[in-house]
């Protein structure tokens, strides 16, 4: 069967990680702006990242030369609403000029509405701990929705809570930097209730037939035989309530499904209930490998063993997890599935002969690509994939050091190289993953 006629094939990025710009066009302090120093490898920051702000044509050609059916980018919120009430003029048609750009080159866009650099005003109100976010964000995404949406079709709500509320108040690595582990329940209800909120926000607004979904991440096991007992395991473990709110179950549930875990009763309410679940139209998730074949904290891992293959995070490649993970994340939550986000960190530089040779990532993609199509040809209704990321950029707290890209960045000079691995993919696209 293989991958379908409308596949949507593309690469996805961050504004905080690749727009730079941090004080220019109006835009006010996100948290990463503001409370970086201390916490980011090199003592680096999202100052002027890839400048992708005053390159984004340029990106955009290159995007098109790959032929990218879609890109996923984020709104940087403090770019919108730099003070409480605020609306920068400036910063809205930035993304309005991008869309067109966009739309122009014959490229899906695909707007994520939150992808972590909380506006200071809002935090310094508490931040996610504060009740008035939710409604913050519903605003928040009425001004974009109304600005955007003649052009864009498919909305993403929030990126994967799981990070932004698990490492930034609960581990305290990512912004804000806090450690507040007692009150991780109540900060999640906030996360959802503005999930909610924007979800009704953009079905009321929407110029066009929206299609809207969220996208988290959460560790995937995968069974270690082909046997329904493993299989079964591999599947408890994948929604399983240890992870707390690093999970699926712990996220998901209550904005798919509409259940309330465990460990959340007695703090979503049925009235917070009305507000979280919102119908969905897909299932977007980050992934990158399988979470039982990752270092455990507290037991050696008989699965973890010397040598084995991990990109330059530390992370295993698994490349199973692109089908285990559409399998049982669709077998639970019945919505076609999008990998919002998979890729490789590498340990890319330009040699000699001036380009970027990267076989491992090219490897990586179609390994990872060969295991999708075969949970797509074992009947999981999969509606695209987007490689994390479109280029190299900042990757939060390890700075600058970790190479995701598809197209290399020279942060001193700006300049792009279209790495092997983008002009693979890009055959594959042009194929339509025949060529796996």
């Amino acid at each position: 069967m293989g991958f379908p006629d409308n596949f949507i094939w593309g690469a996805a990025s961050a504004a905080h990680q690749i727009e730079g710009a941090y004080l220019e066009a109006g835009k006010g302090l996100g948290i990463w702006d503001a409370l970086h120093e201390g916490h980011i490898k090199h003592h680096e920051n999202g100052n002027v990242a890839c400048d992708h702000f005053h390159r984004y044509k340029e990106d955009i050609a290159i995007m098109k030369k790959l032929g990218l059916k879609s890109y996923r980018f984020s709104v940087s919120w403090p770019r919108i609403v730099p003070e409480e009430g605020k609306i920068n003029k400036e910063g809205l048609q930035f993304y309005i000029n991008l869309v067109n750009e966009l739309k122009q080159a014959d490229i899906e866009p695909i707007c994520t509405l939150f992808h972590w650099n909380l506006p200071v005003w809002i935090h310094e109100q508490g931040g996610w701990n504060c009740e008035k976010a939710a409604f913050y964000f519903a605003e928040y995404t009425k001004i974009v929705v109304q600005a955007l949406s003649d052009l864009v079709k498919y909305w993403i709500t929030i990126n994967e809570p799981q990070c932004f509320i698990g490492l930034g108040y609960n581990a305290g690595k990512h912004a804000p930097f806090l450690q507040l582990p007692e009150q991780i329940s109540a900060i999640s209800r906030n996360v959802m209730l503005a999930h909610g909120r924007s979800v009704q926000t953009i079905r009321t607004y929407a110029k066009q037939a929206a299609m809207i979904g969220m996208a988290p991440t959460g560790g995937c096991a995968v069974p270690t035989s082909n046997t329904k007992l493993e299989i079964e395991r591999a599947r408890e473990a994948t929604y399983s309530d240890k992870a707390g709110v690093m999970g699926n179950k712990w996220w998901a549930d209550p904005m798919v499904l509409g259940e309330v875990p465990e460990a959340l009763d007695g703090i979503l309410s049925k009235q917070d209930m009305e507000v979280i679940h919102q119908p969905l139209d897909f299932y977007a998730f980050n992934i990158y490998y399988a979470a039982n074949y990752a270092e455990q904290n507290d037991a050696r891992n008989p699965l973890v063993y010397p040598g084995m293959a991990r990109t330059s995070m530390g992370w295993p490649i698994t490349p199973d997890v692109l089908y285990w993970a559409p399998k049982f994340h669709y077998e639970r939550y019945h919505l076609p599935v999008l990998i919002s986000e998979n890729g490789m960190a590498n340990n890319d530089f330009v040699m000699e002969d001036g380009q970027v040779h990267d076989p491992q990532r090219t490897d990586y993609i179609r390994s990872y690509l060969r295991c999708l199509r075969k949970a797509i040809d074992d009947g999981i209704p999969t509606i695209g994939y987007l490689y994390w990321s479109i280029m190299d950029n900042y990757e939060w707290a390890e700075g600058y050091d970790k190479r995701f890209g598809l197209i290399y960045i020279d942060y001193r000079t700006q300049e792009r190289v279209i790495k092997d691995s983008a002009y693979d993919y890009a055959e594959i696209i042009r194929n339509n993953g025949n060529n796996l």
